[in-house]
């Protein structure tokens, strides 16, 4: 039999834990005629509810169910991470425990790896029930990394992804502290099918992301796969220094021509705030990619297990 490994990065999901099981369950009949062995890895990003208490109710049932306690909140990347990491499993998917990946499209998931994919991916074709302003800024971001970065990045892309053993190994390889999943999916390339779906609200329980932590999320995936904002702080400077000599040449032919005027300190005022808010914009995309720089040769680990269950 072959195995799937299932990956479930979970984060005060205490109400959704044995409702995606049961939903997961449904598939019973599909996964034992292809003759599929399962491993559930549940893990627990540094929850405060009782999200581990859930998981090892659930692996006293049924030992097929796996737990990975962080010591405190680590992000979903490095959930995502450690799941790929224990997964021993000839293929893998990574599913949301909120139950906005529907288990049911597993079956027509695996149909596609029958012909010869090496990745099978999901995205929305809609976002109904997700607020318009968050929309609107998501659809911008899509557009915006696609213009400047050379991995494609898919409008609407979910992590609900299955793939093949080669390329999860191919995805742990790629060791770096500062991660971005559905950047990396793109970057190591193979065979992808993209599956559509409409979108679906959480189970139960809240959405953890704040618009703020989708921007700040948006900003790693920008910082990670492209380096226009460097080349945009290149040209403004080269923009601005050309501006200056012209300013100069202008300011010398009318001081000739008409004298020098003691009038005009507002707009020179207006020109020394444009010019320093630049220069401090530049300094700031730099010191953005410094930072992850820093980050990632302090060689720190991404997570740390505070609990593990077999």
């Amino acid at each position: 039999m072959q195995l799937l490994s299932i990956i479930i990065p979970c984060y005060n999901e205490e109400e959704n834990i044995s409702y995606f099981y049961d939903e997961l369950m449904k598939n019973k009949d599909f996964f034992e005629k292809r003759e599929l062995d399962l491993e559930m890895i549940y893990i627990n990003d540094g929850s405060s509810d009782n999200t581990a208490e859930e998981v090892k109710k659930l692996h006293e049932a049924d030992n097929r169910v796996k737990l990975i306690s962080f010591s405190r909140n680590f992000g979903k990347e490095a959930a995502i991470y450690a799941g790929f990491k224990k997964a021993a499993g000839d293929y893998a998917v990574m599913m949301d425990a909120d139950l906005q990946d529907p288990p049911s499209l597993l079956p027509e998931m695996f149909g596609y790896i029958d012909q010869g994919y090496d990745s099978v991916a999901t995205r929305r074709v809609s976002r109904k029930g997700e607020p318009v302003i968050r929309s609107f800024f998501a659809r911008c971001f899509y557009k915006l990394i696609n213009k400047i970065s050379k991995t494609e990045i898919v409008d609407g892309a979910r992590d609900y992804r299955l793939m093949t053993r080669q390329m999860v190994d191919s995805i742990l390889s790629m060791g770096e502290y500062n991660r971005f999943s559905k950047g990396i999916y793109g970057w190591v390339g193979f065979k992808t099918k993209w599956v559509e779906f409409e979108n679906v609200e959480r189970a139960k329980g809240e959405t953890k992301w704040s618009f703020w932590g989708l921007f700040k999320y948006s900003i790693e995936g920008i910082i990670s796969f492209s380096t226009a904002p460097l080349s945009l702080a290149s040209w403004m400077g080269v923009l601005f220094c050309v501006l200056a000599i012209i300013l100069i040449i202008f300011i010398i032919i009318r001081t000739s021509i008409f004298g020098d005027p003691t009038d005009g300190w507002p707009s020179l005022v207006c020109i020394i705030s444009l010019i320093s808010g630049v220069q401090l914009l530049c300094l700031g995309i730099i010191g953005q990619y410094l930072s992850r720089t820093y980050l990632e040769v302090k060689n720190r680990p991404l997570y740390i297990v505070k609990e593990e269950l077999e």
